[in-house]
C-alpha cells in the first residue's frame, strides 16, 4: 500500500492506498494502532477493490491539531477529501473496523447508512455502554479526575494490584490495563486518545433500525478467548437482526485483525 496525507483544518491526515477498482473498503484502526494494521490485506484483494486505511488522530503518523475534540463529521469530511483529491471515488462503502475502530464504523454507519454496502466488526468496541469510560471522557468531574490520574497514577496501580490479588480482574485485562499504564508517554496518550473520542458514540437502536432498513450485512468477528471485548457483546447487538447480521467466532484472542484470519476476514466481507 502507498502512504500519502492530506490537510483537514490545522491537521494533517495519514492513510494509505492500494488496489484499483469500482469498489471501496474503508479500514479503521484499534487504539493505538494505525494503518499498517490493514496493509496486509491489499495483497488478496480481488479485482475491483480498493483499500482506504487512515490514521485516526493521536495515531499512527496523524498529526492532529483541533484540540481533543473528533466527530463523525469530522471524519466524513476527511474520507470526503481524501476520495475527492485522491481516489475519485463516490460510490457506497465496505467499512471494516477493529476494536476501536469498530466503533467508529458503527457511527459511520449510523450517520450514512445508505452510502454503506456492508460493514465488518471485528472484536469492536461500540456494543456495549462502558460506564467507566463515560465517566472518565464525558463528565467535567470524571474528566478532570481521570487526567488526574494519569499523571499521579500511583493510586490506580493499588488498586490494580489488590483487584488482581483476590481475583477480581481476569489476568488478560490486568495485564492489558497494566500495559496502557505503564508509562508517562503511554498515560497521556490514553488521555488525549480517550479524550478525543468521546462523541464518538453509536446509537444502536438506530443502528439497528437503519440496517433493516437498508438491508446491510453486518459482520461479527470475535476470538474466543478474548478477555477484552467479549463475544456475549455481538451477541446481544444482533438480536432482532439476525436476518443481516453474522457472528463468527474464532480460536484466538483480542488481535482477530492479522494474516493468518485472513481468509475468515475475507469470507466475511464477501468478496
Amino acid at each position: 500500500m502507498q502512504t500519502a496525507s492530506i490537510n483537514y483544518k490545522s491537521s494533517q491526515i495519514n492513510y494509505s492506498y492500494g488496489g484499483s477498482g469500482e469498489k471501496l473498503l474503508l479500514c479503521l484502526h484499534g487504539y493505538g494502532e494505525s494503518e499498517k494494521s490493514f496493509r496486509f490485506l491489499e495483497t488478496y484483494l480481488p479485482a475491483g477493490y480498493r483499500i482506504l486505511a487512515i490514521d485516526l488522530p493521536f495515531h499512527g503518523e496523524t498529526q492532529w491539531h483541533e484540540g481533543l475534540h473528533f466527530t463523525t463529521d469530522d471524519l466524513l469530511a476527511i474520507i470526503d477529501s481524501i476520495c475527492r483529491q485522491h481516489t475519485g471515488y463516490t460510490g457506497r462503502l465496505t467499512i471494516a473496523g477493529f476494536s476501536m475502530g469498530g466503533r467508529v464504523a458503527l457511527s459511520l454507519l449510523e450517520k450514512i447508512p445508505a452510502q454503506t454496502d456492508k460493514v465488518l466488526l471485528m472484536a469492536s468496541d461500540g456494543l456495549k455502554v462502558n460506564i467507566w469510560y463515560r465517566l472518565a471522557t464525558r463528565t467535567i468531574i470524571g474528566n478532570r479526575f481521570f487526567r488526574y490520574t494519569m499523571h499521579r497514577p500511583q493510586w490506580f496501580f493499588l488498586l490494580l494490584k489488590i483487584g488482581d490479588a483476590i481475583g477480581l480482574i481476569n489476568q488478560s485485562v490486568y495485564k492489558f490495563t497494566r500495559y496502557y499504564i505503564h508509562d508517562k508517554q503511554v498515560r497521556e496518550d490514553l488521555y488525549k486518545r480517550w479524550t478525543c473520542m468521546r462523541y464518538i458514540r453509536p446509537h444502536l437502536p438506530g443502528i439497528k433500525r437503519s440496517v433493516v432498513q437498508y438491508a446491510i450485512p453486518v459482520r461479527l468477528l470475535y476470538g474466543q478467548y478474548d478477555r477484552i471485548i467479549r463475544y456475549e457483546r455481538g451477541e446481544k447487538f444482533r438480536s432482532g437482526i439476525e436476518s443481516f447480521c453474522t457472528l463468527r467466532i474464532i480460536p484466538t484472542g483480542h488481535q482477530v485483525l492479522q494474516e493468518k484470519n485472513v481468509q475468515v476476514i475475507l469470507e466475511l466481507l464477501q468478496f
